[in-house]
């Protein structure tokens, strides 16, 4: 018997069948998406986790959940062929308004961005609340301060956005008729919005924010700028 015909986790051989059963419980146990480290921390120390992940993803692949990797953490995650049948069970997550998305997509697409260049580019000054229902999903976050006259603070996509819309990076995001079809972005946007994949962020052009940095009073102070 292969290791692509076998059923069950107790088919698997002896030499990784109590890592397997560990890994599985550890998966399936954890209220968020697990990265190696934090999994590795669970294992025996000799145990192969590359190994480990192949054997479980394989075994679980035609079943009705499906082990994933988003954000560079694992998770299990009903079959896409499936996910229909599981609306109901679903939290509705609020439609985001035309600013909210268009501000979202300028973030994604070419983070990290300041306030400013998020502005330059849809044409229009930040309204009150727009960024706010981004931080408040967490979806976007503010992760440095430019390192230009000024210092601006600069934001990017955060994990939750990853998990959110299935993204393992930002350098796996959709084209703009994806996104369009997923209702992040509506028909019309703006004429510069650049749809592009984007690049890992070099974090040497990034000041990392101050320990006495206070999220709300830097939001407000961009917001007050406009």
């Amino acid at each position: 018997m292969t290791e692509k015909t076998k059923n069950n986790v107790m088919d698997f051989p002896s030499e990784h069948h109590d890592n397997l059963r560990i890994l599985e419980a550890l998966l399936f146990a954890a209220s968020e998406p697990l990265d190696a480290e934090s999994i590795k921390a669970r294992l025996p120390k000799k145990a192969n986790l590359e190994k480990l992940i192949n054997l479980l993803k394989a075994h679980y692949d035609s079943r009705g959940v499906n082990l994933v990797k988003t954000a560079n953490k694992w998770s299990f995650k009903t079959a896409p062929d499936l996910a229909s049948m599981m609306q109901k069970e679903k939290v509705v997550q609020r439609k985001l308004s035309k600013a909210a998305t268009e501000t979202l997509a300028i973030i994604a697409y070419h983070q990290p961005v300041t306030r400013a260049e998020v502005e330059d580019i849809r044409g229009v000054h930040f309204s009150p609340g727009t960024l706010d229902v981004l931080l408040e999903l967490e979806w976007v976050k503010p992760i440095g301060r430019k390192k230009t006259p000024g210092s601006p603070i600069i934001y990017g996509t955060t994990e939750k956005f990853l998990v959110y819309f299935g993204i393992e990076n930002i350098t796996d995001l959709p084209g703009l008729e994806e996104l369009k079809s997923a209702g992040l972005l509506e028909s019309r946007l703006p004429s510069n919005l650049d749809i592009k994949i984007p690049e890992e962020i070099d974090e040497t052009q990034i000041d990392p924010l101050a320990e006495d940095d206070n999220l709300e009073d830097m939001i407000a102070s961009n917001i007050d700028e406009t």
